[in-house]
């Protein structure tokens, strides 16, 4: 396997950049995600590495080598698209086998590399079948089977779950992880959804409109945001903002936002002094906000809030509520009485809450 690295690597459509300056270092047998909204660019970048789009400026490389000029079948990637691809006309073990047989690969080798894929994704007694007569998993597996069949330096994914249904997709998400960890292959995933990339990333690069917003693990992602829509997107349900303000009140510093007024912990304090602005958008995680008869850490002053909304998700729920000027949702145990058109006292704990700049939208912590 391979790192592979982008260096300031810049893709424009006439006078569009589908991929703007974007620099990152993807490690030897790393799981990287490229995660985004749609049209940010993360399967621009993945075509850039397979060579199927020429960069407009920066190099890729791959391995020790400069690739910006390497036809994509010499880059040794392979790729796992979206719509599975395969050949109706074939059978499994001739769409694994393809590739290799355009290589000229002894049919003895081509047998033998066949059959340890197929025992690697479970698809042993599936060889002689038509995609047809295979579940849309099934059709997935012999998909990634045809890339892992070629024992590429980089597999490059491109959304290959999204077609499967919700239990599918679970599913075959953790065959996915089992599966890096066994071949310890060097990946990079691209997905639109939050919750896979959290699940699946060893460290997760996060785009908007072509720029890579912040890469790091997905610890690192949700607990330390580098702006608001870092912030906003990672995190189901997202993060609340709020429009507040910073005040001295006896000596310690305060941030308001409407109903909401917060001490902060000295910690906290220190960085949001160094700012050097009173104007700020408080950012508070769903599960942050908790019924004032919880026991919180640092939370204090219960607020008066209104239920709007209560989803019952199981083992918890998500509630929607009205304040005197702003709105939140909470994450709540399903144990807590909570029902729509009632007041429930809510609490935040000052010690987890995000401050932003409102004009930079980068956060002060």
């Amino acid at each position: 396997m391979a790192r592979v690295v982008l260096d300031r690597v810049t893709k424009k459509f006439g006078e569009v950049a589908a991929v703007n300056d974007v620099s990152l270092t993807v490690f030897d047998r790393e799981f990287l995600v490229l995660v985004g909204p749609s049209g940010c660019g993360k399967s621009t970048i993945l075509r850039l590495v397979a060579g199927l789009e020429d960069v407009s400026s920066g190099e890729i490389r791959v391995g020790d080598g400069l690739v910006n000029d390497v036809a994509p079948k010499d880059r040794d990637i392979a790729m796992v698209f979206q719509n599975y691809a395969l050949y109706p006309h074939m059978s499994v073990f001739d769409n694994l086998a393809f590739s290799l047989k355009l290589r000229r690969v002894p049919k003895q080798q081509i047998r033998q590399r066949v059959q340890q894929t197929a025992a690697t994704l479970g698809l042993e007694g599936l060889l002689e079948r038509k995609p047809k007569q295979l579940s849309g998993g099934q059709r997935q597996r012999v998909a990634l089977g045809r890339a892992i069949v070629r024992e590429p330096q980089v597999f490059l994914m491109d959304e290959p779950l999204s077609n499967l249904d919700a239990q599918l997709r679970v599913q075959t998400r953790a065959e996915l992880i089992k599966l890096h960890r066994r071949l310890e292959a060097t990946v990079i995933y691209v997905t639109h959804d939050q919750v896979e990339a959290m699940t699946m990333g060893s460290r997760i690069a996060v785009m908007r409109d072509g720029v890579l917003q912040q890469m790091d693990t997905p610890t690192g992602l949700y607990d330390r945001p580098a702006n608001m829509f870092v912030a906003g997107f990672i995190g189901s349900p997202s993060m609340n903002f709020l429009s507040g303000r910073l005040e001295r009140h006896n000596g310690s510093l305060q941030v308001t936002a409407g109903d909401l007024v917060l001490d902060l912990p000295p910690e906290r304090a220190a960085g949001a002094d160094s700012a050097n602005t009173q104007e700020v958008v408080v950012g508070v995680r769903p599960e942050d906000v908790q019924p004032a008869a919880s026991l919180v850490p640092n939370g204090h002053r219960p607020i008066n809030a209104s239920v709007d909304v209560v989803e019952h998700m199981g083992n918890e729920k998500f509630v929607y509520l009205s304040l005197a000027n702003a709105s939140l949702v909470a994450r709540i145990d399903v144990s807590c009485p909570a029902s729509a058109g009632e007041n429930l006292p809510v609490v935040v704990d000052a010690g987890k809450i995000h401050l932003f700049h409102p004009a930079t939208e980068e956060a002060i912590f």
